[in-house]
């Protein structure tokens, strides 16, 4: 059945004042951020849909001396909005009050070498009859696999401008501004579709009865999707569910009987009419680069050399976001205690100014900072993998092992990065199309173990392990620590997918995309937004969370502690030294002597004692006694909250030592394995047994106990996911612990 006739063209419409609003529609691997990026630059600003985890990605722009924003949709194979993105897409262009109003300009970004099958959202819009502009992107890659376009000709039968272009050399992009604009101004839209008479009367069912609406082509554009959507929420549409659902049921029934079927009408009718569109306009002669592309597939795919390879790719991007990212994260850290130090040296006159500026802010910022090299070199990696088109090939291969708990092969990237670290590898599930699969791989990801927890590992083994079971065990032991989180997230992603979100198992369903060369100006301009949307979304919350921990850490600061452990010191310092009182007394007043440094080292550990997070471990601790910790265990738990790793210099202060120990550190080994318990039924007995430190190193392995993580979760999903999710592993951590402990302590 042919397109209806054109609509009349309506010249030179008066410009919004705050310049065109132009939405850019089109399938994935079409290439519409090379394209977005190219028409924007810089000039771009990303957040998420309101209440829902979708990018939503803006940019502005300029056409002459006509200013544009440009909102970039989620790649959609259809607007039938099965998915949270098609969902979001059909808002977008229909104007919707959390997005914006329908645009003014509908860019259709469609893949040259596939033009019949990437138009179907193009005709899916018509019904707007906005003004509509299609890019040919990879007009190139086209051109080599020798098509070729009879472009004035197609532009006739659409009644469009059509554009072709090279989005990664810059080609065709001022000719795409200018048909932007061009397309607004005598108002080019595309050809409305002419239904069958079953269709037609359904839809004018749907139209008439449903959609309240003054703009008539907005308003068939809303019962096209009502009565081809069918799992599409009706509180965007309609507003009354019950007589939609009467309604829609009688319009079925009437497509039925028309001899169709509403699941799949509007794409069997539509592809004729798309192939018609198209005839005389296109000519393939030849496949040179599809050959190439089914060359290399014959490794990469390969059910035994491409998984060997794919474990080869995996490895080295687990190791570059390990080891390359080190230097650059002590460079940080140190940069950070310099600053804190020099800062510090202006405030000795202000104690607590001091510490809130140097250890809560200035630290707090250094906290945050220090996670950019793992991100940056964990999103260069996946945009490249992405780009060149293995990721695609990577998630085929891995699929199969992931589909029995719910998740499909573009979560193991994701959860692989995880054992680097969870904040990079949260950001990475935006590859994750599926909602459902990607909050449930967001949820698991922080189980993997990542870095921060190596250091509690080492510390624990050096201490109790290796030295009594020598070093096979305590690798043995490591690796089973490193393991545990696995084996855990993959059984509660089956119950996530299959019992909390009741998740459907959906085929796994992907395209494999040509292999391509990455461009450094889109990559760039990734790492720059991944960075960005790091600092300013998990970042702010990361700040805020260190500077509450800094203040549990600090208050109350009683004076009176001071001269308390100054007298139980001297008097210690006397015993210990043969000197007098007023000796050591003086020798205090000299704050470069070693007897004043370890002072202030043990007046540290009394204030974290006395403060408010040392009482709160001492008040919770007969919670963790089954497992076997003490106060100073507890209280470095909770004061790790921020990161992992700090619970190392947190035990060196509680046990007077400093907060500059590491895991290596002997004298910190040495007084673990000699601290007993001072009373109680265990008074006498060492703290530290191996019970105790295999129950420690559980309990890391699965707590959530890291600031940054939920932090980066909340920006993602929301707080109730995040802190929900915090709860319940807390949970599991304490129970895996406490049968760790009780367990050991019968057999050892």
């Amino acid at each position: 059945m042919p397109l209806a006739d054109p609509a009349v063209r309506v010249s030179s419409p008066k410009l919004p004042h705050d310049g065109l609003r132009v939405v850019v529609i089109g399938q994935p691997n079409t290439g519409k951020t090379s394209l977005f990026n190219r028409l924007t630059g810089l000039r771009q600003r990303v957040g998420n849909y309101p209440g829902v985890t979708v990018e939503r990605k803006e940019g502005r722009g300029k056409i002459g001396d006509t200013p544009f924003t440009l909102i970039d949709l989620p790649g959609t194979y259809s607007l039938n909005a099965l998915s949270l993105d098609e969902h979001i897409s059909v808002r977008a262009l229909a104007g919707h009050p959390d997005i914006g109003p329908i645009p003014d300009v509908i860019l259709c970004v469609v893949d040259a070498a596939k033009l019949q099958r990437s138009l179907l959202p193009a005709f899916q819009a018509a019904a707007l009859h906005r003004p509509m502009v299609l890019a040919l992107k990879f007009f190139d890659e086209a051109a080599a696999e020798g098509w070729k376009f009879d472009l004035p000709l197609l532009e006739k039968k659409l009644g469009i401008p059509v554009i072709p272009t090279v989005g990664h050399k810059g080609v065709g992009i001022d000719a795409l501004k200018k048909a932007i604009l061009r397309a607004y101004e005598q108002n080019l839209t595309m050809p409305g579709i002419r239904w069958p008479e079953p269709i037609e009367q359904a839809m004018s069912l749907v139209e008439q009865r449903l959609v309240s609406e003054e703009n008539a082509h907005i308003r068939r554009f809303k019962a096209q999707r009502l009565l081809f959507d069918t799992s599409h929420h009706p509180s965007d549409l309609d507003n009354d569910s019950e007589l939609r659902k009467k309604l829609l049921e009688e319009a079925h029934t009437i497509i039925l009987n028309g001899g169709h079927h509403p699941a799949n009408a509007e794409p069997v009718l539509l592809f004729p009419q798309i192939e018609n569109a198209l005839e005389d306009c296109t000519e393939k002669t030849g496949a040179v680069s599809e050959r190439l592309t089914e060359r290399l597939d014959a490794a990469f795919v390969h059910p035994v050399f491409g998984l060997a390879f794919f474990a080869a790719i995996m490895f080295g991007v687990f190791q570059a976001v390990y080891t390359l990212a080190s230097p650059l994260m002590d460079l940080i850290e140190a940069g950070t205690g310099w600053v804190q130090d020099l800062v510090g040296g202006w405030l000795t006159v202000t104690p607590m100014l001091q510490s809130l500026v140097s250890d809560g802010i200035i630290g707090g910022i250094g906290s945050v900072l220090v996670f950019l090299p793992q991100i940056l070199i964990l999103t260069l990696l996946i945009a490249l993998l992405e780009d060149c088109g293995y990721l695609a090939r990577g998630a085929f291969l891995i699929d199969r092992s992931l589909s029995w708990c719910g998740l499909s092969g573009k979560s193991f990237v994701p959860l692989m990065s995880g054992f680097a670290c969870a904040i990079p590898a949260i950001m990475a599930t935006r590859t994750i199309e599926d909602p459902k699969s990607r909050l449930t791989t967001i949820l698991i990801t922080p189980l993997m173990s990542c870095s921060a927890r190596l250091p509690v590992y080492v510390l624990m083994i050096g201490a109790f392990i290796e030295p009594r079971y020598g070093s096979i065990a305590a690798a043995a032991t490591l690796f089973a620590m490193h393991m545990l989180g696995p084996l855990i997230a993959l059984p509660v992603s089956w119950v996530m997918q299959k019992k909390v979100l009741k998740a459907p198992s959906p085929p796994f369903v992907l395209e494999l995309p040509p292999y391509r060369r990455p461009t450094v100006r889109d990559t760039t301009w990734r790492l720059w937004h991944r960075a960005s949307r790091f600092i300013t979304d998990a970042g702010t919350i990361i700040l805020a969370m260190s500077i509450v921990i800094w203040s549990l850490l600090y208050f109350p600061r009683p004076a009176a502690l001071e001269n308390t452990v100054r007298s139980a010191f001297v008097t210690e310092s006397v015993a210990e030294t043969g000197q007098s009182a007023e000796q050591i007394e003086a020798a205090l007043t000299d704050s470069e002597s070693e007897l004043a440094k370890n002072f202030e080292v043990h007046l540290a550990g009394a204030y974290v004692e006395q403060s408010y997070l040392g009482r709160t471990g001492k008040w919770i601790q007969p919670v963790f006694d089954p497992a076997g910790f003490d106060w100073k265990i507890t209280v470095a738990v909770l004061a790790s909250f921020p990161a992992r790793e700090v619970v190392i210099s947190t035990l060196g202060i509680i046990y007077n030592l400093g907060g500059e120990e590491d895991e290596e550190s002997a004298t910190l080994r040495s007084k673990l394995g000699n601290e007993i318990w001072p009373g109680g039924s265990r008074a006498g007995q060492p703290v530290f047994t191996l019970p105790v430190a295999v129950a420690v190193m559980v309990f890391f392995a699965i707590c959530m106990q890291c600031g940054a993580t939920i932090a980066m979760m909340t920006a993602e999903t929301s707080w109730r996911w995040a802190w929900g999710s915090f709860v319940v592993m807390t949970l599991m951590a304490w129970v895996a612990s406490v049968g760790t402990y009780q367990l050991l302590s019968r057999i050892l």
